[in-house]
């Protein structure tokens, strides 16, 4: 059997890293993304009478000739990009012939589409003109500025060449720590542009922690004051001047194996056994939202895609405009990425000084992903922990009574905690209660509910916040949760025939099975019920996980069926 992923993360992860991992910005000016605060830029800033788009060629003019005299004196590299190449190929290829500590790698040209300000002539009284502005899609050229920073090592600056000089910039965090790491003489080695081993676990993790917006914003003020740029210092200096937002971030979460073999058999099974964690329900146990009728879903729906790339297997989950991706990366590492591509998905600003929010968002992301497929892969019960659940126990003094396996009452219960274990501030019993009474098909009410988040906080499946009525399920409870619903869907619904009497001749493998396990000796078993469902438990372990709201029909013959069981007393 497949050793479950908290065996391996325990014993076979030699170095754990999360950082930062590609990051996408947006730069752009606030005063200029109006009509109104463009003509107030021509009309009363510059002093033209007249907010006309003839004045916008000469401000056109006046970059581009600097950008031509700026290639020319650093004797840089021009490209033409056309439809279809490959930009970053052909930057790599140029870096790997560049040579300096710093500086700009290469210059490339393209001509793709922007935002920019188109104007409409409306004739006024007399002979006076004037002019509509709006903002259209043009295709305009485009400048890539390839660079090598002291601090960034590869980045581009991708600049606009007209109204309102739209700038954008990418940026890698695993490239940041690596600078850092080499002024502080610390060895590494590398995994594509991540880590593959470093002798200080824990200044690396210290070193990825550091990096925050100052970072970020100093590299931008650095290289917008080098190189040519589309206004000039004194209409920076009267606040016309880029402000940074984020477009798209990437948490990255790599867990290096000492074994690459066992990490991508482990790796494998689990794409087996999480093929639905795309679907709505499953969705809301990895972002830490809750989804409603006006969530709007991904571009092509809820889905769960396994791309494989030659024969590597990678699994995305989706969600709004954002999604989080898993695969085994260069055979060495589990490498679990959250994609962010529009903070406002978690109601988010874009602002850069909401980085290190975003960053703890992603790794809450990372980190459920990793506990829904730890559990799911792995949560079968112990015949202690099953008799604690079956039976009433009597805990610090007050007695609880028993979460019977197959009770339509508590299946609905932990199916309807289940969706609520992705919040950081838990639930309220007036957010659970109708969960549980649309699951159960019959009126819930509020006494029932404390009475049943009682059991539960007992039995040690919910915890209490602190100075709160708010509660949220433990790693145990969400344990419980999957196992309750794997055994039923998978192991007795599906063959419930074969425990009803026999009334054809057709073959039936789980009667087969059952009929081989009744007890035939009392002196070394403990009865035919015990054997019968512990080989039902048993086969858990291979079975693929299913949840679905659609569990709990023909309840009431299964509840039948499970409360005879009983554990029968050890025989003398």
């Amino acid at each position: 059997m497949t050793p479950n992923i908290a065996d391996i993360i325990r014993r076979h992860v030699s170095l754990e890293v999360r950082c930062i991992d590609r990051m996408y910005l947006h730069a752009y000016m606030p005063k200029l993304q109006t009509s109104g605060g463009l003509c107030y830029f021509l009309r009363d800033y510059l002093g033209h009478p007249i907010p006309s788009p003839a004045l916008f060629k000469p401000m056109h003019d006046r970059f581009t000739t600097a950008v031509e005299r700026f290639i020319t004196h650093h004797a840089i590299p021009v490209v033409r990009f056309e439809a279809g190449h490959d930009k970053d190929a052909i930057a790599t290829a140029h870096r790997a012939r560049f040579q300096a500590r710093e500086g700009v790698v290469m210059l490339g040209v393209a001509q793709e589409k922007m935002r920019a300000f188109k104007a409409h002539k409306r004739a006024g009284p007399g002979t006076k003109v004037t002019f509509d502005f709006s903002r259209q899609w043009v295709a305009v050229n485009q400048y890539y500025f390839y660079v090598q920073d002291r601090d960034w090592g590869p980045a581009f600056v991708k600049i606009g060449t007209y109204l309102p000089y739209p700038i954008k910039l990418c940026l890698n965090g695993h490239e940041w720590v690596k600078q850092q790491l080499r002024r502080q003489r610390l060895r590494f080695e590398s995994l594509d542009n991540g880590f593959r081993s470093c002798p200080d676990p824990t200044g690396l993790q210290t070193v990825c922690d550091a990096l925050g917006p100052a970072d970020v914003q100093a590299f931008f003020d650095r290289w917008s004051h080098r190189l040519p740029w589309p206004v000039t210092p004194a209409d920076r200096a009267a606040g016309y001047d880029h402000r940074l937002a984020i477009n798209q971030l990437e948490v990255s979460l790599t867990q290096v194996f000492d074994r690459p073999v066992q990490g991508r058999h482990f790796f494998e099974a689990v794409i087996r056994e999480n093929l639905d964690l795309g679907r709505p329900d499953r969705v809301k146990l990895v972002f830490p939202l809750r989804l409603t009728r006006a969530t709007p879903p991904p571009e092509f729906g809820y889905r769960t895609r396994v791309i494989t790339d030659g024969v590597q297997p990678s699994l995305h989950v989706e969600y709004k405009h954002s999604h989080v991706k898993q695969y085994f990366k260069e055979h060495r590492a589990l490498h679990t990425e959250v994609t962010i591509n529009n903070p406002r998905d978690f109601w988010i600003r874009k602002g850069l000084s909401n980085l290190p929010h975003l960053r703890v968002l992603g790794e809450q992301v990372n980190r459920k992903l990793l506990e829904v497929e730890r559990v799911s892969h792995h949560c079968v019960l112990t015949q202690d922990a099953l008799d604690h659940l079956q039976q009433p126990t009597v805990v610090a003094g007050q007695r609880v009574s028993a979460l019977r396996f197959g009770d339509p009452r508590i299946m609905a219960l932990l199916q309807g905690i289940i969706g609520f274990t992705h919040l950081p501030r838990g639930f309220h019993n007036r957010d659970l209660r109708p969960q549980v009474e649309a699951l159960w098909g019959r009126p819930y009410s509020a006494a029932q509910m404390t009475y049943d988040l009682r059991r539960l906080r007992l039995k040690g499946l919910i915890h209490r916040m602190p100075k709160t009525h708010r509660s949220t399920a433990t790693s145990y409870g969400l344990k419980v949760a999957f196992f309750y619903a794997k055994l039923y869907l998978r192991i007795l619904r599906p063959n419930w025939a074969a425990l009803l009497p026999e009334e054809d001749h057709l073959p039936r493998s789980l009667r087969a099975a059952l009929e081989g396990t009744r007890w035939r000796n009392p002196k070394t078993a403990r009865g035919g019920r015990d054997c019968c469902l512990k080989n039902l438990l048993q086969s858990l372990r291979s079975s693929p996980l299913e949840m679905s709201r659609g569990v709990f029909g023909q309840g009431g013959t299964f509840k039948t069926f499970v409360r005879s069981y009983r554990p029968y007393p050890r025989q003398p």
